[in-house]
């Protein structure tokens, strides 16, 4: 029988093995005597003092409250109007259109909503559609889609991923865009009208080009054939989605702005993550440096209604907004500041009257002692 002996473990972690074969080494399972395994690395450690804390407490709040004031100030400045024209209400002129519109009506119903802007708007104005209720989040619905095939791939137009069902063939031809983010698609036209006080009507030119993300439009968004001019042969033995009034090269007239990537369509696609948002739907741009965009007084928004809302308890709404170097109008993170920084103002005096108070007494008791 062979005999071994074991020696103590050495500082290192490991055991020397000795015996009639020669001595070895063997590792232990104690870590290895260095400075990082035993913990003995230089540290810091810092230590919370009156005199550290009052003042990061004080600075915080003077640094958040002027900038939350002046996030809020810049927010508020920014001129926004909205109006709601979901016909719920039998006084809405819409009202008619809610109420007997499908997505299988044949012929699209048109209202007008008249309003009045209070003042007027001096830079470029953005035009965005809302809605209200319509769960763009749910997973489902998002994961309703062909990335692949809207970078114009060809295969993935001809057989499309099977994330679009129900809505990846009709009547056994491929749907291009399939999925259920395109089937269901914003179609509603907005047009804006001026009323001049002296009874012309005026209308204000929308842009409908610029409204998209440029990485969507120029790197995520493709269409088949690429640049080729002949872009309906593009779209051959493809079927149009089941709610769309026209297929996916008819959108609009302009080579760079038809199918796949149209702005509008790019725009829809991009899904929000509320059930309340509002998508860039137009831009009005300032054309003179001496006239308003929209000038102060009457208006008329013309509606085509084709986008039905009332299965789903939904509202649509147009809105106008200026922009500021800060986007929209937010106050949330004006505020947010304020809150923040006045929360730390407050604690900073409370934490040194308690110090003042407290502190002194401490002081007196170690002298006495």
């Amino acid at each position: 029988m062979m005999a071994s002996s074991y020696n103590a473990k050495d500082e290192d972690g490991h055991i020397t093995v000795s015996g009639p074969g020669g001595g070895g080494t063997l590792r232990g399972k104690k870590p290895e005597n260095t400075a990082f395994k035993q913990q003995r690395l230089p540290a810091w450690q810092p230590i919370l003092t009156a005199g550290t804390v009052l003042p990061a407490f004080f600075i915080i709040g003077l640094i958040f409250i002027p900038i939350g004031i002046g996030l809020y100030v810049t927010s508020n400045n920014i001129k926004e109007f909205e109006i709601d024209y979901t016909g719920v209400d039998m006084s809405s002129p819409c009202f008619n259109c809610s109420q007997n519109f499908s997505w299988n009506s044949t012929r699209p119903c048109t209202c007008t909503v008249p309003f009045y802007l209070e003042q007027p708007y001096e830079s470029n104005v953005f035009m965005y559609y809302g809605l209200s209720n319509f769960y763009q989040n749910h997973r489902r619905y998002v994961k309703s889609r062909d990335d692949s095939q809207l970078n114009g791939n060809v295969d993935s137009l001809k057989e499309p991923s099977k994330e679009c069902e129900p809505y990846a063939k009709h009547d056994g031809k491929p749907i291009a865009p399939c999925g259920a983010i395109a089937n269901s698609m914003f179609n509603d036209t907005l047009e804006l009208f001026y009323n001049d006080p002296n009874g012309t009507r005026v209308q204000i030119p929308l842009t409908n080009t610029g409204i998209a993300w440029w990485t969507d439009k120029h790197v995520k968004f493709r269409n088949p054939g690429g640049d080729s001019s002949n872009i309906t042969a593009s779209f051959q033995g493809t079927s149009k989605p089941v709610n769309w009034r026209k297929p996916v090269y008819e959108l609009d007239t302009a080579a760079d702005n038809n199918g796949f990537i149209n702005e509008d369509f790019i725009v829809w696609m991009r899904t929000a993550a509320l059930p309340t948002f509002r998508k860039l739907y137009r831009i009005i741009n300032k054309t003179s440096s001496m006239v308003p965009t929209l000038p102060r007084g009457n208006y008329t928004l013309e509606v085509v209604y084709n986008y039905p809302v009332r299965s789903f308890e939904g509202r649509k709404r147009m809105i106008l907004s200026t922009i500021s170097w800060m986007g929209g109008k937010n106050p949330f993170l004006g505020i947010a500041y304020i809150t923040v920084g006045s929360v730390c103002f407050f604690l900073g005096v409370v934490l040194l009257i308690i110090h003042h108070k407290c502190g002194n007494r401490s002081n007196s008791a170690d002298i006495s002692n």
